[in-house]
């Protein structure tokens, strides 16, 4: 094998598993004689980054380098004794061809015969913007207080909920958070909704988060109702409301459309019912049916941990009847149900279509959103999540190798470049030359990770669900401040504030923040121990604010100068001292007062000619430390300069001002 072929492999753009599998290749089976079996072996752990480290390592052998041509022939021997000069190991091995798999994933049935459908509940979403009346609204149809259970009455994440009418009709609602914040988890609740209730305080009329859920509402193809809410309050024009929906394309009954409109009291219970019946009327039109045999289809609306259950999930069934011991599978991970309770915690021993439950028996926590699917056998839940995973992780390969084969291009192409420049040198000249170009780099590194070090603020954030975690990285995905700060997110989950947590902000010299979630005694005291910040809190937006406090912090603070007092030139002469002439500018305060213990400025025609300290400042024959607005002094300089009439004098103070980050999370 050739010296130059053995490095061209890598040299040449191969990733480095297919270049050491060629280099192994024309290594095993040109030189080492090994029987036909083990011409795909290669050679393991080598990586030679030029030509010049082969040069080098030849030297411990005794091959003349100067009689090496293109193409000669290096022995077993010689490549065994360079791997070993490297610091390196050689193995031979096989090479194991890895066999395509079989696709195991679970998916849906097809359609259901039009015979066994049966009629559901329909599934309705309740939208709109924040502090609109959303949960109060549920709260006087369901007739229970979460509102008052909620920090900041901000709902914080989606509950679902059975509501029953006195007409013995069944509406399951979804609660979706109002708040900007949320609005990925609001286009999550359209996905499985068949209804839309767009809530619009009559005294507000439309607002952002109104027009974000009507877009959503649109674009899951959902009718709308509206409940114009606050009617009752004496500021309240519910037709002005109507007239503004209109220019976002939601136009009401009377004015020739297809949108039932409703004026409400959420908070008095007014109306209340005749938003419920044209809740139902709507259902009717949609003619919502559905298969309640056969394996189960539903989808996570929410996921949390549960000290006292392990994972929970709340679900919306859409296929089938769900019953304890029923095996799901959802994500990456699967349940055998082992409980589950509606929205008032009582346990119930099946839900059919339409009907949210709260689900225990997860092996892991499954996203929100999840679609969730029932099979045969726990055996068979396995192999579905180990196809799951398995095709995630060839994904990431894929990604990763993507990345990688782009750097190696980037770095070859200015390999390229180096070598060209040096073509003209020998080896040896090369390596000194290259050693003298990189040697400060050893001394500077270490201070440059220091500085870097400041400037970048890690985060771990813990949240109580899975939504709520993933409405904080979806705000903290929209940092676009690296240039001022950079921001890292090392680890988020659900579930108390732990140990691991700290550990690893003190290995990255990090933050904690919980969202709605505790940390105990023992931990807080663990904290303060090694130093690390702990941040709870209970409203998102307050959570997004410490977290900007704490990037300003990490700014490095800019100096602001602050003018004390001016004073303009009117005459120039000079005094000796020793041998020495000393330029001295006769002056007079305009503004303000010059102080000795100032910084100073000299301005000539908009330019600032010279800053720094005085060396004498004087009224009439006397040393004095400040001189008013209004009175004449004389004064020179630290530095020999020559003085104009009409220059200007500026005396300023220098302070550190904090800086703030040019981040804006929205809200």
């Amino acid at each position: 094998m050739t010296a130059r072929k053995m490095l061209n492999y890598i040299a040449e753009g191969e990733t480095l598993h297919r270049g050491l599998l060629k280099l192994g290749e024309s290594c095993y089976v040109k030189n080492l004689g090994l029987k036909k079996r083990h011409k795909r072996a290669s050679l393991l752990n080598i990586f030679l980054s030029s030509l010049d480290h082969v040069y080098e390592a030849l030297l411990y052998t005794d091959i003349d380098l100067g009689s090496i041509e293109a193409d000669s022939i290096l022995n077993e021997d010689y490549i065994k004794l360079i791997v070993k000069k490297s610091g390196m190991k050689y193995k031979s091995a096989k090479l194991k061809e890895e066999k395509e798999r079989e696709n195991t994933d679970a998916v849906k049935r097809p359609p259901a015969d039009p015979a066994l459908l049966t009629p559901r509940p329909p599934v309705v979403t309740i939208m709109g913007h924040v502090d609109h009346g959303k949960t109060t609204l549920l709260d006087s149809l369901r007739k229970t207080q979460v509102a008052s259970m909620e920090a900041g009455g901000i709902t914080q994440h989606i509950g679902a909920f059975l509501v029953h009418l006195p007409s013995g009709e069944k509406i399951t609602f979804l609660d979706t958070p109002g708040h900007a914040a949320f609005s990925a988890m609001r286009a999550r609740g359209t996905s499985v909704t068949d209804i839309v209730i767009l809530v619009v305080a009559a005294e507000d009329g439309v607002m952002q988060q109104t027009v974000e859920s009507i877009q959503h509402a649109k674009n899951a193809g959902v009718p709308l109702i509206l409940a114009i809410n606050k009617c009752d309050k004496p500021e309240a024009d519910p037709e002005r409301v109507k007239k503004e929906l209109m220019g976002h394309d939601v136009i009401c009954e009377e004015f020739g459309g297809d949108v039932q409109a409703v004026n409400i009291s959420a908070l008095k219970g007014e109306n209340l019912m005749v938003l419920a019946e044209a809740t139902v009327a709507l259902a009717e039109m949609l003619e919502l049916k559905a298969d309640y045999t056969g394996l189960v289809e539903g989808t996570v609306i929410e996921s949390r941990k549960d000290k006292g259950k392990g994972p929970v999930t709340t679900a919306i069934v859409q296929r089938g009847t769900l019953r304890k011991g029923c095996v799901l599978v959802a994500g990456k991970t699967w349940a055998k149900v082992r409980f589950m309770f509606d929205e008032n915690g009582k346990a119930v021993d099946a839900a059919s279509p339409g009907i949210p439950v709260e689900i225990m028996g997860w092996k892991e926590v499954p996203s929100a959103g999840d679609e969730i699917l029932e099979v045969e056998s726990e055996q068979r839940a396995h192999e579905v999540v180990a196809w799951r995973t398995y095709v995630e992780q060839k994904e990431k390969m894929r990604r990763d190798g993507e990345v990688i084969e782009a750097k190696q291009k980037e770095h070859r192409v200015e390999y390229e470049k180096k070598q060209q420049k040096l073509a003209h040198l020998t080896w040896r000249q090369r390596k000194a030359l290259l050693y003298k170009t990189n040697k400060h780099l050893m001394f500077s590194k270490p201070k440059e990770r220091t500085e870097v070090d400041k400037n970048v603020l890690s985060v771990i954030v813990k949240g109580d669900v899975d939504g709520s975690v993933e409405a904080i990285l979806n705000i903290l995905d929209s940092y676009d401040a690296d240039h001022e700060c950079r921001l890292d997110i090392i680890h988020f989950g659900m579930g108390d504030i732990s140990e691991t947590d700290i550990s690893l902000a003190e290995a990255f010299n990090g933050v904690v923040y919980g969202f709605s979630v505790k940390a105990n005694e023992t931990i807080k005291k663990l904290a303060a121990k090694k130093g690390i910040k702990i941040k709870l809190h209970n409203v998102i937006y307050k959570l997004i604010e410490d977290l900007q406090d704490e990037l300003n912090s990490r700014l490095p603070p800019s100096v602001v100068e602050n003018t004390i007092g001016t004073a303009s030139v009117l005459d120039v002469f000079s005094v000796t001292v020793g041998k020495n002439k000393i330029p001295v500018a006769g002056c007079r305060v305009q503004k303000g007062q010059l102080d000795k213990k100032m910084k100073f400025k000299l301005i000539r025609k908009g330019d600032v000619i010279w800053q720094g300290s005085l060396s004498s400042l004087k009224h009439h024959k006397d040393d004095v430390q400040v001189i008013k607005t209004g009175m004449d002094c004389g004064l020179s300089l630290d530095k020999h300069i020559e003085f104009n009439i009409g220059d200007e004098i500026i005396c300023y103070e220098e302070k550190e001002v904090q800086q703030t980050t040019s981040w804006d999370p929205g809200f």
